[in-house]
C-alpha cells in the first residue's frame, strides 16, 4: 500500500513539473480544436545516434526506420485522422528517420525545418535551437491549424522536459514564454 501511495505521488509530482496531466479524451479535443502543437518523436529506427559518416543529404549514412518504424509512423497518422485530429501544418527535422515519419503519417505536405534538427552530438546547438522552436511554437493562434513537429527525443526533452518514447508525441498548448506540456499519446501501432 505504502509503495503504491509513494508511486502515485511520484507520477503526481512528475505530471505536475512536466505540465503532463490531461486525460487522453481532452488531449484529443485539444488537438481536433486546433492552436495546439504536436512534438513527435521519430518513429522506431534501430540504434543510438547517428554513424560517424553521417551526412543529412544522404539517408544511407543516417541510422534509419525499419519496417516497424515505418508501420508505427503509419498508424499514428491513421490515429490522428481517427480522432479528427486533419487540418494541420507538418514540419520535420532534416533528418532522413523524422522526414520519412513525417511523409507516412499522411496528414498532407512536410516542411523541412532545419530548428528541428538534432543536437544529440552536438549540444552547443540545442540552446539556440530550442529557442527557435519555442518561439515558433509560441506563434501558433488558438483555433489555428494543429502544428505537428516531428523531431528528436533530445529536442523534445529540452523543450518539455518529457523524455518521449520512439514515436510518442507530446501534446503542447502555446504560450507567450513557448509552450506547455499538457500531455502524452502513443506510441500507436506497436
Amino acid at each position: 500500500m505504502f509503495r503504491t501511495t509513494l508511486i502515485a505521488a511520484a507520477l503526481a509530482i512528475f505530471a505536475s513539473a512536466t505540465g503532463v496531466q490531461a486525460s487522453e479524451a481532452e488531449l484529443w479535443k485539444a488537438l481536433r480544436g486546433g492552436g495546439h502543437v504536436v512534438l513527435m518523436r521519430h518513429a522506431i529506427a534501430p540504434g543510438t545516434g547517428d554513424p560517424a559518416n553521417f551526412q543529412i543529404g544522404d539517408c544511407a549514412t543516417q541510422r534509419n526506420l525499419d519496417d516497424t518504424g515505418r508501420a508505427q509512423a503509419r498508424a499514428t497518422g491513421a490515429a490522428l485522422r481517427d480522432n479528427g485530429v486533419t487540418e494541420v501544418e507538418v514540419r520535420a527535422s532534416q533528418w532522413c528517420r523524422t522526414t520519412e515519419t513525417a511523409e507516412l503519417l499522411g496528414l498532407g505536405p512536410v516542411i523541412a525545418d532545419p530548428h528541428l534538427n538534432s543536437f544529440f552530438s552536438n549540444r552547443d546547438r540545442a540552446p539556440e535551437q530550442t529557442a527557435a522552436v519555442r518561439a515558433t511554437i509560441a506563434t501558433v493562434a488558438p483555433g489555428s491549424p494543429t502544428r505537428v513537429l516531428v523531431t528528436h527525443q533530445v529536442n523534445i526533452t529540452a523543450l518539455t522536459g518529457v523524455y518521449p518514447r520512439s514515436g510518442e508525441i507530446v501534446v503542447v498548448r502555446p504560450t507567450p514564454e513557448g509552450g506547455e506540456a499538457i500531455g502524452r499519446l502513443g506510441p500507436f501501432g506497436r
